[in-house]
């Protein structure tokens, strides 16, 4: 192996193991805390979880496999399997920040009539779509033999090894990243871009009101007038630095995976093999990064994830404590004989 291939697998080691670790605890999350159960959303975080450790253990391991060996891990038939789930999974998981983000726009939007426009039923229907959409592609490329060890990528993914196909893949590839990845991207922007232009309007009645309470109070500490000027600045941006997380993840680590496999269509351009799974990387960063940005950085998830560890530690040290008082009556009772 070569030291960059030494590096990529590197990479995959530790984004499989922070992947597994930090969905692992979301899904403890969910399963600890009925506030978060009871919510509409977490049903689409649960989703995207499930994806997200579906892929933690299947396609990242044949990954990090077929850099090591530089060939198809495993028989046809395994190769096959990650194939079909690797298409399934990333597509469910694009879709999902689809919904997430529809979800947050008709709470923000329309706050009102949220609780009747988005139900536990209509969610499901939402998730119904998800798979539906999802498991179609797949399902396509399964049967026509689109599924396959990519040398690229180093993974199980959709690869035609026939040319007399070419034309028919080409126009499949093209849709199928249109209706997944583009079609996701359109309605994450549109979304937040509307969810931030009713924060932004909601920040600015904050900044008339705090303002003409700066002017009335005219006794006020000028430490006081500084604080309130610098939350009202830190409000502005708060809601334009998470959405451009939203955005801004998905795009930094999806595009530059599928920009990859439509170039690489094309028979004129010569892809590196290094950049193939330098891209495939970036699209399992995703895999890592999800848990924090729609879940673990989240207040309600900080306070569940920090009541498990201390119920934890609380239960250790009272076993401990009962271990020692026991081990010391032992002692006096030895004394005693």
């Amino acid at each position: 192996m070569s030291i960059w291939e030494v590096i990529l697998a590197f990479v995959v080691v530790v984004l499989m193991l922070v992947a597994l670790l930090a969905n692992v605890l979301v899904l403890m999350c969910f399963l600890y805390s009925a506030d978060i159960r009871k919510q509409v959303p977490g049903l689409f975080i649960l989703n995207l979880t499930f994806c997200n450790l579906l892929m933690s253990v299947s396609s990242m391991p044949l990954t990090l496999a077929g850099i090591i060996y530089k060939s198809q891990p495993g028989g046809d038939q395994i190769c096959h399997v990650v194939g079909f789930l690797e298409t399934f999974l990333t597509t469910n998981s694009m879709l999902s920040m689809a919904a997430l983000s529809i979800d947050r726009w008709i709470a923000v939007v329309f706050p009102l009539s949220y609780h009747s426009k988005m139900r536990y039923k209509d969610a499901a229907l939402i998730l119904s779509y998800t798979w539906l959409h999802s498991v179609s592609f797949p399902i396509v490329a399964a049967s026509l033999s689109w599924v396959g060890f990519h040398h690229l990528y180093a993974s199980c993914t959709l690869y035609n090894k026939r040319p007399e196909d070419r034309t028919q893949f080409v126009i499949f590839t093209g849709v199928f990243h249109t209706l997944s990845f583009l079609l996701s991207l359109i309605v994450l922007c549109f979304t937040y871009l509307k969810v931030l232009k009713v924060a932004r309007f909601h920040c600015k009645r904050i900044d008339v009101i705090t303002m003409q309470t700066l002017v009335l109070l005219v006794d006020i500490h000028p430490s006081v007038r500084e604080r309130c000027l610098e939350e009202q600045k830190r409000r502005r941006q708060r809601a334009t630095k998470k959405i451009s997380t939203f955005i801004g993840t998905f795009i930094l680590c999806f595009a530059p995976y599928v920009i990859t496999r439509l170039v690489e269509l094309s028979s004129v351009v010569h892809i590196n093999s290094h950049w193939g799974i330098i891209s495939k990387c970036l699209a399992y960063s995703k895999v890592v990064s999800d848990p924090f940005v729609y879940s673990l950085l989240r207040h309600q998830y900080k306070k569940t994830w920090k009541d498990i560890i201390n119920k934890i530690l609380k239960r250790s040290s009272i076993n401990s404590s009962a271990l020692t008082s026991e081990s010391h009556n032992q002692n006096i009772l030895q004394l005693n004989e």
